[in-house]
Order: C-alpha cells, then structure tokens, then sequence
C-alpha cells in the first residue's frame, strides 16, 4: 500500500512539512508501506496552470494522479485566515470526487497559536467528508512551541503521532492486517488460535 503525505506549505523550510514527514515516515516505518510526501510550494505552481482537471498538463496529471493512487492520505496545512491552504483547496478541486471513497485520512494543521486547532474539524474534516473518505479520530495539530528549527522537539506532538498510526493500524483492509500485526508486535489471529 502507498502511503502519500501533501502538506499545503507554501514556503520553505517549513514546520507543516516536517509535521506531515513526520507522519508519513512513522506510519511507513511501522506498517511497511512505500512512501512519498509532495509539498505545495512546488506542486502549487504546477497545477495552478489548470482550473479544471481536464486542462491538466502531464506534471499535474501525475500529481494527481499520485493522490488518487495513495491508498492513506496525511494531509496537512498551515492554518491560512482560519483554514487551509488556498492552494491545498485547489489541488482537491482538480481531484475526481469519486476517487478517495474509503480512503484512510490523517489530517494535522499548524498554526501559531493554539486557538487555531479546531480548523482540523470545522475546516479540513468536512472536505474529505464531501469526497466519502475515512479521516481517522485523532488528528494532531502542532503550535511553533512544538518545534526547534523546525524540527518536532515535542513529546506529546510525538505521542499524537503514534496514536493517530496505531488508528490507521486498526483500519486498514484485511490484505493489510499482516504488516499492522507486525507493527504491534502481534501474531495473527489463525496462529495465536493454534498456539
């Protein structure tokens, strides 16, 4: 399975892309996915260059095409004006609506303060919502404190990581069980029966 992260920074380096690095890399590292995260500030300029998703040059195309292939989404955004990115809208607009029904959904935000957490579930909740996918319980959302050089320092930032992998874990297909059993240090049911 892939697993694909999009951060909706617009500028580097930037704290909203080591927090959604972060969560890709935990998430393949415990359940052996293939990963890659694709940053808006190098995406934007590209899909920008369509409005539809029908004027789509071969680059937005496989952008998009790399979103509609993931099997788990980790999405996140600086919070903008009390919401996501406008370019991280955009980039959802160009996505075909039936394409992330069922989809697992990790979504984090960061923002300077922590008043701006709840952009999570009044903003980005209802837009995976609208495409039918399946946004896991925990979301993490991460403040300027959380970090040192934009590097995550924070330990209950790093607990909030785990939990929202041990979520994806427990929700993945059957086929996938295996690696989520692995990861947790379990056996499968069919052995632990015989045993």
């Amino acid at each position: 399975m892939k697993i694909l992260g999009l951060s909706g920074n617009v500028k580097q380096p930037s704290r909203t892309a080591s927090l959604v690095e972060a969560i890709v890399s935990a998430a393949a590292s415990k359940l052996g996915f293939e990963s890659r995260t694709i940053e808006l500030v190098d995406a934007a300029p590209i899909l920008f260059r369509a409005l539809r998703s029908d004027q789509l040059d071969a680059a937005g195309r496989a952008i998009i095409d790399a979103v509609e292939a993931a099997g788990v989404l980790v999405v996140g955004s600086p919070v903008y004006r009390a919401s996501y990115a406008g370019a991280l809208k955009h980039l959802f607009d160009l996505v075909d609506y039936r394409a992330l029904t069922g989809k697992r959904v990790i979504l984090a935000a960061t923002g300077g303060t922590p008043l701006h957490g709840l952009m999570i579930e009044h903003q980005l909740r209802p837009l995976f919502g609208f495409f039918n996918a399946l946004t896991l319980p925990t979301s993490i959302y991460a403040t300027e404190s959380d970090f040192v050089e934009y590097e995550i320092t924070s330990p209950v930032l790093r607990e909030r990581i785990e939990r929202a992998v041990s979520e994806l874990a427990q929700v993945l297909p059957v086929s996938n069980n295996a690696a989520a059993d692995r990861a947790h240090g379990n056996r499968p049911a069919a052995v632990a029966a015989s045993a």
